[in-house]
């Protein structure tokens, strides 16, 4: 059925039609929801002082526990909502710089890190060898830039023979 209502991601966040350089959406976006989730309970919590409880239908103490939920979404948004100073091209040279061998292929990736989901660029690397002989993991912190961790080991995918080129 073509008129069937389908979830699609926000225009802002589809990176399949998009040509060019991507700009990764920053974290800080998540402060929008934290307002509105602290509006919210607000409003219920003044909607619980001010009403009759003892005689009221609509008004129990539900609406308590729901500004309390809604407070600690709203705190929980709002600390991890963290501003990204540092994009993916310059967390790839930092990882470059702290590899320890010269880079060919690298890719990056935004990840999470912690209980209030600190924003870190994950970046996979290879060395400039055909066939690469050394891959790295390199975490960026993308909040104040510092390399919070380097893995560097010698490729697995590449097994060397006895004459030294690469088996398949």
């Amino acid at each position: 059925m073509s008129d069937e209502i389908r979830d699609q991601l926000p225009e802002d966040l589809n990176a399949v039609d998009f040509a060019g350089a991507y700009e990764f959406p920053d974290n800080s976006r998540r402060r929008i929801p934290a307002v509105l989730y602290a509006v919210l309970a607000a409003v219920s919590a003044a909607v619980w002082i001010t009403a009759d409880r003892d005689t009221s239908v609509i008004v129990n103490d539900g609406a308590l526990l729901g500004a309390c939920i809604l407070g600690f979404a709203a705190l929980v948004s709002f600390t991890s909502g963290w501003r990204m100073n540092l994009d993916e091209r310059e967390a790839l040279v930092r990882a470059t710089a702290n590899v320890g061998f010269v880079v060919g292929h690298a890719s990056a990736q935004q990840v999470w890190r912690g209980l209030r989901s600190r924003p870190t660029w994950r970046i996979f690397c290879y060395s400039a060898e055909e066939p690469p002989l050394q891959r790295g993991l390199v975490l960026v912190d993308a909040v104040d830039g510092r390399v919070v961790e380097v893995l560097v080991e010698a490729n697995p995918d590449t097994a060397s023979s006895s004459d030294g080129t690469a088996a398949n």
